[in-house]
């Protein structure tokens, strides 16, 4: 990143907070690296994050609503037919999941630690959006009544099961692009009427 000049310090932080993640990993993250990064005082950052944990809560906050953007893109893009905007939503969660798998375990490591509301409402907002998606499928008979967010769970599990046995290196390549699809067909199977 070239040095900091003007403009939005904290959002030119978080690129770089991000950038370190990926490449380093959460334990590495230093708002002094990232002052130092972006060409200002080691005091500069604190203005925005009093603290690291601050750093790390608004980049798992701002990937909270990143993911929410990518799901409700996908959404809108497959029209307005279950099962297109199923293999819509899981595809879009696989590559975010496999693309930032160090943002999304911090996310999901964030949102357990007490006082943190601020994830669990950003995380409330994406997840809730596979409440809805089943909450259709069951409208339209494709999927059996019963409670939406354990569907959405099971759901769930499997999609961030594929994306870390994915991000583990354990299913061979050549498998991953038909991967997806034949466990979104196998979950309608599975969960019909």
């Amino acid at each position: 990143m070239s040095a900091y000049h003007h403009g939005n310090l904290r959002a030119a932080l978080l690129a770089a907070a991000e950038r370190s993640l990926r490449q380093h990993g959460a334990e590495q993250l230093s708002l002094r690296e990232l002052a130092r990064e972006a060409g200002v005082s080691h005091a500069a950052p604190r203005r925005h994050f009093p603290d690291r944990q601050a750093l790390l809560d608004a980049l798992a906050e701002a990937g909270f609503a990143r993911l929410n953007a990518e799901l409700r893109a996908a959404l809108a893009a497959a029209g307005p037919e279950f099962e297109p905007r199923l293999h819509g939503v899981a595809t879009a969660y696989l590559r975010f999941a496999t693309e930032d798998a160090a943002l999304l375990d911090l996310m999901f490591a964030g949102k357990h630690r007490e006082g943190a509301d601020r994830l669990v409402a950003a995380a409330a907002a994406a997840f809730g959006l596979l409440d809805d998606l089943i909450m259709q499928g069951q409208k339209q008979g494709i999927l059996a009544p019963g409670d939406p967010q354990q569907v959405g769970i099971v759901l769930f599990a499997t999609l961030h099961g594929i994306a870390t046995l994915i991000n583990g290196n354990l299913v061979p390549p050549h498998l991953v692009d038909g991967l997806l699809p034949t466990a979104v067909d196998q979950f309608i199977r599975g969960s019909r009427p």
